[in-house]
C-alpha cells in the first residue's frame, strides 16, 4: 500500500515527540493522489460496492414480506396512486402507516415496474444500502483520501445493524442513505464555503424527514458546527448560508406536510397513528415528543413502550451505557470504542490546524453525528427499537477511517502510535466481550480476535512499518463475522435484530403467528369483487390478510387499533355500499371482535352471525 510520508509536528524530528507537543500537520496543498494509488482504489471500490450488493442481496427473499406491515403498505402503494403518495396502508384509501411516506414512495414504484413480490419488496433497502456506502466513500475521501474512504465504506458495510436494515423493508434504510447524501453536500460546501452545496444538503435531510420524521434532523447540529468552524468564508456570510440551508430544510420536509394539510380529508387516508388526522401532529407527538419522552401518543394512543426497564426489543434500560448494553451493543457498538478514542486523539492532534482544516472539520461533523445520535438513543424512554441504532453506522464508520489513517500518517511520534493501538486494542477487546454473549456462536472466533489484537497493538506502538492490513483486519474482524451471520439469518416481524440464528429469537423469524392465515380464509378472501376483501382490527392483522390474499383489507384502528379510522358510522357505509366481504375477528384465530375501536366489533357481532372458518372467526358482510 502507497502511503504519504509521515507528518511531523513542528520543529520535531522522527522519534522525539510528547504528547503535549505531538501534532499531526496538514500538507501545504492537496496534491493528487500518485498514479499507483489510483491505479488501485478505483478497482478497490468496485470490489466494495460489488461485495456489499452481494451480500445484502444474497438469499435476500429467505425473510419473506420482511416486515409486514410495510410490504402491505407497499402492495398498496402499487395498486392506487393515492394510497402511494399518502403511504396508505390499503388500496382502498381508509388509513396510512403511522410514518410518512418517503421510503413507500420508493418500494411502491419499484413493486409497480417489477411486480409485486418479496424481491421488489426487499431490494429498494439493499439498493440503498449500496449507495450509502459509495457515498460514505466519497465523502470521507474529500477529507481523508481515498484509503480512509474504503476504509469508512467496508466499517458502514459491515456493521451488524447496517446488514440488518439494508436487508429489511423499514424506512431506516432510506433515512441513513439521505443523511449521509446531507453529509456529502456539506463536506463540499466546505471546500468553497459554498452556499449553494450547504442547500443540498438542507434538500437531503428535508426528504428523510419524509422518511422517519425528526430523527433525520439529530445531525443537524453535526453540519451546522462544522461549517460554522471550518468555512473559508467570512463569519457573516457562514450564517447566511446556514440560514439558507435551514430554509431548504424546511421547504423540502413542509410541502408534503402543506399538501396533507390542504388536501380534503374525506379523499385521502387518515393520518396512522395521530389523534387529529394531522401529519404535523404525527411529527411532533407519537413520532416526535412521544419518542423521546414516553407517554402516550397517537390516535388512541397505547402506552409507548421504553425507559429504565424496557425489554431488549425495546432497548433495555436507558443510561450511558444503553447503546453498549445486551439489547443495541451487538447492532453497533463493535467499533464504538475505537471511534471514540480515535475522534478524541485526532482533535487534540489536529488542534494547531488552521480554522478551515478538512479533517478537523470531518472529525467534529462525524464526531457530533455519533454524539447527537448517541445521547438521543441512550436517553429516549418512548418506543426505542435496537434497528434505529443504524443512523449512528455512518458516524461510527467515518471516525474510525479517518482517525485511524491520519494517524497512520503521523505513526513517528510515540504518542501517536499509542493512540493507534489503542483504538485497534479497543475494537478488538470489545468485540471479544460482545462475542462472548454469544459464547455457544463461534466460540473459537473471539479467541482468535484476542490472539490478533495483543500482538499488533503492540508491535504498533513499538513502531513496526507494515501493520496497516493487519490493524483492519483485527478491528473488523469481530464485526465483519457478526454481520455475515446476520445476513445468513432470516429475518421478519416489526422488532428485527441482528445477528446468527442460533440467537434470533422470534423477532427474527420470517413469520410470526400473525402470518399464518388459514388457506380456508385466504381462498375466502380472494374471491371477493369489492373494494376490500375484509376487516379486521389492527393493521397487523390487516396486513397479513392483504399479504396472503392479494386483496385489499381495512386494518381497524391503524397499528395499534386505536387510531380513530374508520369511523362507525364510516364503516356502516361501507357495508351498506357492499365494498366489505367480510370481518375477521381479533386479527387473526380470535374467539371475537376486539381491539381499541370496540365499536365495530360490537356492531358487527350484533347484526352479523358468525362463522368459524380454518379455526379464525369470519362475520360475512356482503
Amino acid at each position: 500500500m502507497t502511503t504519504p510520508p509521515p507528518a511531523l509536528p513542528p520543529n520535531s524530528t522522527p522519534g522525539t515527540s510528547s504528547m503535549t507537543t505531538a501534532t499531526l500537520t496538514a500538507p501545504a496543498s492537496d496534491p493528487a493522489p500518485p498514479r499507483s494509488a489510483r491505479n488501485w482504489t478505483t478497482p478497490a471500490l468496485v470490489v466494495l460496492l460489488v461485495g456489499t450488493a452481494v451480500l445484502y442481496l444474497w438469499d435476500l427473499t429467505a425473510s419473506g414480506w420482511g416486515n409486514s406491515y410495510y410490504a402491505a403498505a407497499t402492495q398498496a402503494g402499487a395498486e392506487s396512486w393515492t394510497a402511494w403518495l399518502f403511504g396508505g396502508l390499503d388500496a382502498g384509501g381508509v388509513i396510512t402507516v403511522d410514518k410518512p411516506p418517503a421510503a413507500l414512495w420508493v418500494s411502491g414504484l419499484f413493486a409497480r415496474i417489477f411486480g409485486f413480490s418479496s424481491w421488489t419488496v426487499l431490494a429498494p433497502q439493499t439498493i440503498e444500502g449500496v449507495l450509502a456506502v459509495w457515498l460514505l466513500y466519497a465523502t470521507v475521501k474529500r477529507t481523508s483520501g481515498a484509503v480512509a474512504g474504503l476504509m469508512a465504506g467496508t466499517a458502514l458495510a459491515l456493521t451488524p445493524v447496517a446488514v440488518l436494515m439494508f436487508r429489511f423493508n423499514l424506512p431506516d434504510a432510506l433515512l441513513v442513505l439521505l443523511m449521509v447524501a446531507g453529509a456529502y453536500c456539506t463536506v463540499r460546501a466546505l471546500e468553497k464555503a459554498s452556499g449553494w452545496w450547504l442547500a443540498l444538503a438542507g434538500v437531503a435531510i428535508g426528504f428523510a424527514f419524509l422518511a422517519k420524521m425528526g430523527q433525520a434532523f439529530l445531525v443537524l447540529p453535526a453540519f451546522t458546527a462544522a461549517y460554522l468552524l471550518a468555512a473559508p468564508t467570512s463569519l457573516p456570510k457562514r450564517f447566511l448560508h446556514l440560514l439558507g440551508a435551514g430554509l431548504a430544510v424546511t421547504v423540502s420536509a413542509g410541502w408534503f406536510i402543506a399538501l396533507v394539510e390542504l388536501w380534503p380529508a374525506e379523499s385521502r387516508p387518515y393520518i396512522g397513528g395521530s389523534s387529529t388526522d394531522s401529519l404535523w401532529e404525527l411529527a411532533i407527538g407519537y413520532n416526535g415528543l412521544g419518542r423521546i419522552f414516553g407517554g402516550r401518543g397517537g390516535g388512541g394512543g397505547g402506552v409507548v413502550a421504553g425507559g429504565g426497564n424496557a425489554p431488549l426489543g425495546f432497548g433495555g434500560a436507558t443510561g450511558v451505557d444503553r447503546l453498549f448494553g445486551a439489547s443495541m451493543g451487538g447492532e453497533i457498538s463493535w467499533l464504538l470504542p475505537a471511534a471514540l478514542i480515535g475522534v478524541v486523539a485526532g482533535l487534540w492532534f489536529t488542534r494547531r490546524r488552521p480554522r478551515t482544516d478538512r479533517t478537523r472539520a470531518a472529525l467534529v461533523l462525524w464526531g457530533l453525528w455519533v454524539l447527537g445520535n448517541g445521547i438521543v438513543f441512550s436517553f429516549m424512554s418512548g418506543i426505542t427499537h435496537p434497528y434505529y441504532t443504524v443512523a449512528v453506522a455512518p458516524g461510527v464508520a467515518a471516525l474510525v477511517a479517518i482517525a485511524g489513517r491520519e494517524m497512520w500518517r503521523g505513526r513517528n511520534h510515540l504518542p501517536v502510535r499509542v493512540a493507534l493501538a489503542l483504538m485497534v486494542a479497543a475494537a478488538g477487546f470489545w468485540g471479544f466481550v460482545l462475542l462472548q454473549r454469544f459464547e455457544e456462536w463461534l466460540p473459537a472466533l473471539r479467541w482468535t480476535v484476542v490472539a490478533l489484537t495483543v500482538p499488533v497493538a503492540t508491535a504498533i506502538v513499538m513502531g513496526a512499518r507494515r501493520m496497516a492490513a493487519m490493524a483492519l483486519i483485527t478491528a473488523v474482524l469481530a464485526t465483519a463475522a457478526f454481520g455475515v451471520a446476520t445476513a445468513a439469518t432470516p429475518h421478519g416481524g416489526s422488532i428485527p435484530m441482528s445477528g446468527p440464528a442460533l440467537y434470533s429469537g422470534e423477532s427474527n423469524t420470517a413469520s410470526g403467528p400473525m402470518d399464518r392465515t388459514p388457506d380456508e380464509v385466504v381462498d375466502l378472501l380472494r374471491d371477493t369483487t369489492g373494494t376490500w376483501a375484509a376487516a379486521t382490527v389492527s393493521a397487523q392483522g390487516a396486513a397479513t390478510l392483504a399479504l396472503a390474499s392479494g386483496k385489499a383489507v381495512i386494518g381497524i384502528g391503524g397499528w395499534s387499533g386505536g387510531d380513530p379510522a374508520p369511523t362507525l358510522a364510516e364503516f356502516r357505509q361501507y357495508v351498506a355500499d357492499g365494498r366489505i366481504g367480510y370481518f375477521v375477528s381479533g386479527g387473526m384465530g380470535g374467539g371475537g371482535p376486539r381491539g381499541g375501536n370496540d365499536e365495530i366489533g360490537e356492531w358487527v357481532a350484533a347484526n352479523y352471525e358468525a362463522l368459524t372458518i380454518g379455526g379464525s372467526t369470519v362475520y360475512r358482510l356482503s
